[in-house]
């Protein structure tokens, strides 16, 4: 999978990108992530890349043109692009559904937006998808693709090394994972679930599937709503 990533601020993903699970899908070849500043495609000496709406109000908004060339320019190379998405508190919630479904693409392009957001041309034009990943404020869209990215390449197969990991982790089933324990065995007189430590690997899968059901009806109701679960 190649991911490329638009943005004012590309340096604001560098830590992320060059550390842990992202770092070693890089390594062995599985993601290629490539970085666009969309400030490179500004047409004037002053590299601007916003201006007031029309209309007026307060704020800027992000420019078609700089977003366009960027776009249009990065999607010469390599393969066929599947998704245009922006990160935008207009879109489509982020969820893991979502998130497995893009990690079957071969190619996303991700832009990030600043200031009061984009030019409504850019939205009905040139991309392809709009996500949100909640409700709530942020300085930019670079979070938002971090949050993207890390949720996609962590579902490509081969990227973690215990694929079957991904199957009992949270929301992977719409429900919340089980609760975990490691030793020691009693720790200031909390003790593990004798369950967990009889052997019985039956009986543990079983209490492990109550356990999940539990916290999501208690935490995270409407989850359930989304399967045959009482």
């Amino acid at each position: 999978m190649r991911i490329d990533l638009l943005s004012l601020f590309p340096d604001m993903f560098a830590g992320v990108l060059d550390q842990s699970i992202i770092k070693r899908a890089r390594d062995k070849g599985l993601v290629e992530i490539v970085l666009t500043d969309i400030r490179d495609y500004a047409s004037d000496n002053h590299r601007s890349v916003d201006d007031n709406p029309y209309g007026g109000g307060s704020g800027m908004v992000m420019m078609c043109g700089p977003v366009f060339d960027a776009v249009e320019d990065v999607r010469r190379t390599g393969e066929p692009v599947d998704e245009i998405i922006l990160l935008t508190p207009q879109g489509r919630r982020f969820d893991q559904p979502l998130a497995r479904k893009l990690a079957g693409k071969q190619r996303l392009i991700l832009i990030a937006g600043r200031y009061e957001g984009f030019d409504e041309r850019i939205r009905r034009h040139l991309a392809t998808m709009e996500i949100s990943i909640g409700d709530y404020v942020l300085s930019g869209g670079e979070i938002p693709a971090m949050v993207v990215a890390d949720a996609v390449i962590r579902l490509i197969p081969g990227v973690l090394g215990d694929d079957y990991s991904q199957v009992e982790e949270s929301f992977s089933q719409n429900l919340l994972e089980y609760p975990q324990y490691t030793r020691p065995a009693d720790f200031r007189g909390w003790s593990v679930p004798e369950i967990l430590l009889s052997g019985n690997h039956a009986e543990i899968k079983k209490w492990r599937q109550e356990q999940a059901i539990n916290r999501t009806r208690q935490r995270r109701p409407d989850l359930l709503d989304k399967q045959d679960i009482l």
